[in-house]
């Protein structure tokens, strides 16, 4: 599946779910893993829970098999994998306290594509 239309993909389901600040960081330059990272909050544990669920669904209907999905049982921050998308849901506090977005900006570029 084409990186942009799945990217796109996961932004509106979370979208649609009332995900919190939701952002897209190109981390290809940074990383071999993925391409992109979608960074995005939920306001409780239940709330995490079911948008990643829901970024899941969604993956799977448009043919994209996640490779992996962990903490969904904490609800704290779930992490999907897609392959060249990683999408982190996370509760406030958690996104807070790890900073992914300063963490994964390319201090060459300053890049954060922003949503």
């Amino acid at each position: 599946m084409n990186i942009e239309r799945l990217l796109q993909q996961v932004v509106d389901a979370l979208d649609a779910m009332k995900a919190e600040d939701i952002k897209v960081l190109d981390v290809s330059e940074l990383s071999s893993i993925t391409d992109r990272m979608v960074i995005a909050s939920g306001s409780s544990r239940r709330h995490v829970s079911s948008l990643a669920q829901h970024v899941v669904e969604i993956a799977k209907q448009a043919g994209c098999r996640p490779l992996g999905v962990e903490g969904e049982q904490a609800g704290e921050w779930v992490l999907v994998d897609l392959g060249d998308v990683v999408v982190h849901v996370m509760q406030p506090e958690i996104r807070d306290f790890y900073q992914l977005e300063r963490l994964w900006s390319s201090p060459a570029t300053g890049r954060d594509t922003g949503s």
